[in-house]
């Protein structure tokens, strides 16, 4: 017998784990900067020696070494650099509008769900044999990728999930990825199965993973990566439209297992009252209906025994309701005391009615779903939708009209989501740094690093082949946080130079060499603890994978503008030497130094000493 399928994870799915993290991030920067404020201190002034020697370290000395002259270089040729950020801004705004987008990547759970959908009618026992076929087929083919197969064929006893005998499930539990032989990822291992089960016919196959069948026919009804929702009245209309949107779906790259919702097939008895016999023989209609629902059964009443209440139902003996020529063969009394047979004054057929009447919003609903492979969601219904425009025309009456719902239509709310969480983010970084700085220019100078950060991370997703999901998109929303340390750190050893009277080259000069180092620091801290998630191959490393990739690559790229492109900035935008403002940040930060006897003049300040 069938056996029940696997337990079905909470609802909230791939959202948990990016969830986790986002708080253990939040919890982690909370932890650390309260440990800065209070622990470290007292640790400094225990643990450190009364008399520091300075002395970089060998790389550091080989990175000033090379720095040095790219820094004179960018400084004589600032015009020249700028334009070639700008470029570089506009190359990765052409570079991002191709990378596609999807919900979230596609995770490895392990384990492989095949959804088979038979001819309506199909009986239980046809279901078990080929069931069995397939699992001993798919065992014979993968010894060394597949673990357990099991089926489960129409409901369970539990209807959680109601199906009819002809859909069922088959489960693949696979083998750790090291013993796999025919196969290196999943994906691959996906379409070799379908090859496999290909050449069996009478019945459709859709391959998936359990928990992602579960979350996407929760969420949209349809089991696929793409659903279209066909609304309309007409069941005839219906089923021929949905024809044409599977048709248009599977001539698209990139589809994969088109499936349209088998919603006919069911075999009816349909008997339809003769008016003209009935008024001939003096028969009511209503006493011939009341045949035919007895055929079922017709409830007649009630009965109550002490407090207890059953409905009396009157239904014919098994002999007249076999097939449709002993129902026919019923006999009536007329008025005159004449029998007459059901089939002289009814018509009786038997026809192909609906298996099953989807509703949703109160409208008759067909689905046509569709998995996606080798090519991302985003660009997938962006041609779907202007081929079915085209190619596919909808009755002006009945109401009929077109949704689009599985993995898509998770991606459209979480962008719309991200339509407002992005510009706050980015406002109240904008915000902290105005306050920070109390000037609107240097404000703008330290916030460049944000878009140029985004640079590196979509010449980082392009380069890995790996299209633009929510995923990623959290990425860029930490990246906006991490883009602006470096440049932070450069803009205020600038401003306290400038407070001291150097000339704004020398300043800008000095401030980059000396800071090279903390400004690496930075860049390698944020971007090395990524590493070994943007290089996981692991059960879940497809929906971090592209989270590490954005940060990495915009860290990389924002590291480049504090280094190259904002000394550039600075000089060509820079206040002039002796301005009010320049004057107020002396006043503020020089107030000891001009007020010590023999304090040292700023110009003859080392570096070491800046």
């Amino acid at each position: 017998m069938p056996r029940a399928g696997p337990n079905v994870r909470n609802s909230s799915g791939y959202s948990t784990s990016t969830g986790c993290r986002r708080v253990t991030v939040i919890f982690a920067l909370a932890g650390s900067l309260v440990l800065s404020l209070t622990v470290m201190p007292v640790l400094a002034s225990l643990l450190l020696p009364r008399r520091i020697q300075e002395r970089d370290p060998f790389l550091v000395r080989c990175a000033r070494w090379l720095y040095a002259p790219v820094l004179r270089t960018v400084m004589r040729h600032k015009y020249a650099v700028v334009a070639l950020a700008v470029c570089a801004l506009a190359a990765a705004t052409i570079i991002a509008r191709g990378l596609g987008s999807e919900f979230v990547p596609r995770l490895s759970e392990g384990a492989i769900a095949i959804n088979i959908v038979r001819l309506a009618g199909t009986d239980l026992d046809e279901s078990i044999r080929y069931n069995t076929r397939m699992e001993q087929t798919i065992v014979a083919a993968f010894p060394d990728e597949v673990q357990h197969v099991w089926s489960r064929i129409g409901t369970a006893e539990v209807a959680t999930d109601p199906m009819g005998v002809e859909l069922s499930d088959i489960f693949l539990s696979l083998k750790p990825r090291e013993q796999w032989k025919r196969a290196e990822t999943q994906a691959q291992l996906t379409e070799i199965v379908q090859r496999e089960l290909r050449d069996m016919p009478g019945q459709r196959i859709a391959l998936t993973q359990p928990i992602e069948m579960r979350l996407n026919e929760m969420i949209s009804g349809a089991r696929g990566d793409l659903a279209v929702k066909l609304y309309g009245d007409d069941f005839d209309v219906l089923t021929q439209k949905a024809g044409e949107i599977g048709a248009v779906l599977g001539s698209i790259p990139g589809a994969s297992e088109m499936n349209t919702e088998q919603i006919t097939g069911q075999p009816v008895l349909q008997i339809r009252a003769d008016q003209g016999a009935l008024a001939r023989l003096g028969i009511p209609a209503k006493t011939v209906m009341d045949l035919v629902e007895s055929i079922g059964g017709k409830e007649l009443g009630d009965v109550f025994e002490g407090q207890l209440q059953f409905p009396l139902v009157a239904r014919l003996p098994d002999r007249y309701r076999q097939d449709a020529s002993a129902i026919g063969a019923i006999e009536l009394l007329t008025a005159s005391g004449q029998r007459v047979r059901l089939s002289s004054m009814a018509k009786i057929d038997e026809v192909e009615g609906p298996s099953t009447i989807n509703r949703e919003w109160g409208q008759r609903r067909i689905t046509v779903s569709v998995n996606v492979r080798g090519r991302d969601v985003g660009s997938f219904v962006a041609e779907a939708r202007s081929k079915i425009d085209q190619q596919v025309t909808l009755p002006t009456e009945g109401r009929y009209r077109i949704e689009w719902g599985g993995q898509f239509e998770n991606m459209e709310r979480a962008r719309t989501r991200l339509i407002i969480v992005v510009p706050l983010v980015l406002l109240i970084i904008f915000s902290l740094l105005y306050v920070t700085y109390n000037r609107l220019l240097d404000a703008v100078r330290v916030f460049t690093g944000v878009p140029f950060a985004a640079v590196g991370g979509v010449l980082a997703l392009w380069v890995r082949d790996m299209p633009f999901s929510i995923s990623a998109a959290v990425g860029f929303i930490a990246l906006s946080g991490v883009a602006v340390l470096g440049d932070m750190v450069l803009v205020s050893s600038i401003r306290q130079l400038r407070a001291r009277g150097l000339g704004l080259e020398d300043a800008v000069r000095e401030s980059a060499m000396t800071r090279l180092r903390p400004v690496l620091m930075t860049a390698l801290v944020a971007s090395l603890g990524f590493v070994p998630m943007a290089l996981s191959s692991g059960m879940g490393a497809e929906v971090q994978r592209p989270l590490a990739t954005v940060v990495i690559g915009g860290v990389i790229s924002s590291t480049l503008l504090t280094l190259l492109v904002l000394p550039s900035l600075y000089l060509l935008f820079g206040s002039p030497v002796g301005s009010k403002e320049e004057e107020d940040q002396r006043d503020v930060e020089e107030p000891e130094a001009r007020r010590v006897p023999g304090a040292f003049p700023t110009s003859q300040l080392t570096e070491a000493q800046a």
